[in-house]
């Protein structure tokens, strides 16, 4: 699968009531960091189909970033039945977001 772009209008569909894993990314195009995760967030959404990622980019989508009280980019979390289980801020290696998963 390819990275999913989610905004205010299919955040519901794509990401609440999603019936697999999702792997929300909360980037922004001036972010060193999210620049560097970037490959590794495509990679595991080529590799791992149960895992449906999506990437919210903060300038454009304030209000979500705001429900999600992010603070620090790249703030990844995983959303398993419309509940965050897992969060993490900053850039990782693939095995730990692998390990969240």
């Amino acid at each position: 699968m390819s990275v999913l772009a989610v905004n205010k209008s299919n955040f519901q569909k794509e990401v609440l009531e999603s019936d697999t894993t999702v792997l929300l990314d909360f980037w922004a195009s001036w972010c060193g960091p999210c620049k560097s995760i970037a490959p590794i967030i495509d990679e595991i959404a080529k590799e791992h189909s149960e895992v449906k990622v999506c990437k919210i980019n903060i300038d454009e989508e304030q209000e979500l970033a705001e429900q999600f009280n992010i603070m620090s980019i790249p703030t990844l979390l995983v959303v398993k039945d419309g509940k965050v289980v897992n969060q993490s801020v900053g850039l990782k290696p693939k095995n730990q977001i692998l390990e969240m998963l």
